[in-house]
């Protein structure tokens, strides 16, 4: 009889700061600063940003762990993640559990403690409970969960809004709203990828009741129509529009390029409804958010660079 040697506290630690999903934290701390510049481009604190970031790390980190105690019976169902460190057993529910509460609360206290403006940490609060406690329960019930989880994955860029102004306006609805709309296609197409895998675990996206895919393949197209409609009405709009501090010529020119690049790629779906293009589907779409954010930035920058040289 044999047993298996217990993880090298090495391979436990990877296990842990795995579960956070690193990649994924790079993107959200990505567009949290973003929105920390795009509300007060003219003077950031770097000292304030740290902070943000720091503790948005940390409650992004404690919703993957969360989510994924909720989903351990569920991912130990589907190729693509029995072997997280939960379903495999390599770690228990317990601690892991105990992990994922301690990288919330933590969180929350370090902003509560560092950051100025409190209703960041209220924002980073809701997007933690709802992610949690709302969108990962309702996969088991609902096929809209994609649209309740574009909510709180729409929110980092509200956190650092928050944090940078202290207060909301139509500028932050817009860049909340853009990102709203990008997740749709981008999680119809993973969905699409791993259509059986879910269907084998119970849970209810679209593309596990859409065997063709039509109804897969409009929802695509539609969300990225309205997104590209969003994402250009800023830049086409009257001087002195609510969002003109990061709109402009540069912006407008870019956001038409890479949003017919992905409206592109979900067409191209629809007419061939293959592993191959919604796996095209989801690589444009991570190559349009980033490319969409710094042309934001760059104009927010120039704008601010003119203003600074105007007597």
């Amino acid at each position: 009889m044999t047993t298996s040697a217990p993880l090298a506290p090495r391979s436990r630690l990877a296990d842990f700061v795995g579960m956070t999903k690193p990649r994924i934290a790079v993107l959200v701390l990505f567009v949290t600063a973003a929105g920390m510049v795009l509300a007060n481009p003219g003077g950031i604190d770097l000292l304030q940003m740290f902070h943000t970031l720091v503790g948005t790390f940390l409650v992004a980190g404690s919703a993957n762990v969360l989510n994924q105690v909720i989903e351990r019976h569920s991912d130990k169902l589907m190729r693509r993640t029995e072997n997280r460190p939960l379903p495999s057993g390599r770690l228990s529910t317990l601690e892991v559990s105990l992990f994922g509460i301690g990288l919330g609360f933590g969180g929350l206290a370090y902003m509560a403690l560092t950051l100025e403006h409190p209703l960041a940490v209220g924002v980073a609060a809701f997007t933690l409970v709802s992610y949690v406690l709302i969108y990962t329960p309702s996969k088991r019930y609902t096929t809209l969960n994609t649209l309740i989880g574009a909510v709180p994955g729409a929110m980092p860029p509200i956190i650092g809004w928050t944090a940078a102004g202290g207060s909301l306006n139509a500028a932050a609805g817009l860049v909340f709203l853009i990102l709203f709309l990008w997740q749709v296609p981008h999680f119809l197409a993973i969905a699409w990828m791993y259509r059986e895998d879910y269907s084998r675990a119970g849970l209810r996206m679209l593309p596990s009741i859409d065997p063709d895919g039509l109804l897969t393949a409009r929802q695509m197209v539609g969300w990225c129509v309205t997104l590209v409609a969003i994402s250009l009405y800023p830049a086409i709009a009257l001087r002195g529009n609510w969002a003109a501090s990061f709109t402009g010529p540069l912006y407008g020119i870019g956001a038409l390029l890479v949003g017919t690049a992905f409206l592109a790629a979900t067409i191209a779906f629809w007419k061939r409804k293959t592993h191959a293009r919604a796996k095209l589907v989801m690589k444009v779409s991570l190559l349009y958010l980033p490319v969409l954010m710094l042309l934001m930035l760059a104009e927010t920058w120039m704008k601010s660079a003119a203003a600074a040289v105007v007597p």
